[in-house]
């Protein structure tokens, strides 16, 4: 089956070769490439990937570095990608979102075809996303340029491990009820936030919210998606991978053991992300 790729992480070659001289001024950085799971990809690799799995798409971005001109270096490599490869790849651009120039850099990738911002890091980046003084310009430029975004999360409870972050369901809920008109995609199944959709009031706060399935393999059991689909929200879902840490094959466990049915599987991993696609088209 054919699948859409909407997590996916490529590195310049300039960040891999100063990877170390780099971590010294970006903690989240050297805490994120120094543990056991880190992979370095670049967009080759990705499209050899790619061409392996069966991936017909896949929506890729850099690292969200705290600096903004290392951002904008990771962007220039996205928009080339996109630009090389229009059939196959679509972009998403980074920026430290309270840094100055931020919405300059995010308009300026919108223009060259970007379709959203992320991932994010509110840990790394030093962003508080439940603080609407703090996001109300950045949730303005992506309403304005019609941009998603995209904010890691992750579950308050269960085993630590790098990056895991303190980003959970109360403070994902607060960005969507701050910012209704945003299309928010949050990682990692939203640190369960999508439970919550079972409340009616949370259900309308967060009619413009997204999850996907990154690092799924390591965080729950395969059932979570019979549960995500019998809550009602299994169109809300996207494919990620969380390349190149992750195969595409490591899923097929949790695909088996979720009892899904060949459609339902097919909007998961594929119609879902490019019915978002279309909605970003400009």
């Amino acid at each position: 089956m054919r699948t859409v790729d909407f997590h996916v992480h490529v590195y310049p070659p300039e960040v891999i070769r100063d990877a170390e001289s780099i971590s010294k001024h970006e903690p989240y950085f050297d805490r994120l490439i120094h543990n056991k799971v880190h992979r370095w990809g670049t967009i080759d690799d990705l499209l050899l990937r790619m061409e392996e799995e069966g991936v017909e798409r896949a929506v890729i971005g850099g690292f969200a570095f705290k600096d903004l001109e290392l951002c904008k270096l990771c962007n220039d490599y996205v928009l080339s990608g996109i630009r090389q490869h229009p059939d196959k790849l679509s972009g998403l651009c980074l920026v430290p979102p309270l840094a100055r120039g931020a919405s300059e850099e995010i308009l300026r990738c919108a223009e060259a075809g970007a379709v959203g911002v992320g991932e994010l890091f509110p840990e790394g980046q030093n962003i508080d996303i439940s603080d609407q003084e703090q996001t109300w310009r950045l949730a303005g430029v992506l309403h304005e340029a019609n941009l998603c975004v995209l904010w890691h999360t992750a579950e308050p409870v269960g085993h630590g491990y790098a990056g895991k972050g303190n980003v959970g369901p109360r403070e994902a809920a607060a960005f969507c009820i701050h910012h209704p008109e945003v299309k928010t995609i949050f990682a990692h199944l939203g640190g369960g936030l999508w439970l919550y959709e079972l409340m009616p009031e949370m259900r309308l706060y967060l009619s413009n919210a997204w999850y996907d399935l990154a690092a799924l393999p390591w965080l729950y059991e395969g059932t979570v998606l019979k549960a995500i689909q019998s809550a009602g929200v299994l169109d809300k879902f996207l494919f990620g991978t969380d390349f190149p840490i992750l195969r595409s094959q490591r899923y097929e466990k949790s695909f088996v053991a979720s009892g899904l049915t060949e459609a339902e599987r097919e909007r998961l991993v594929r119609s879902n992300a490019l019915r978002l696609l279309q909605s970003l088209k400009k």
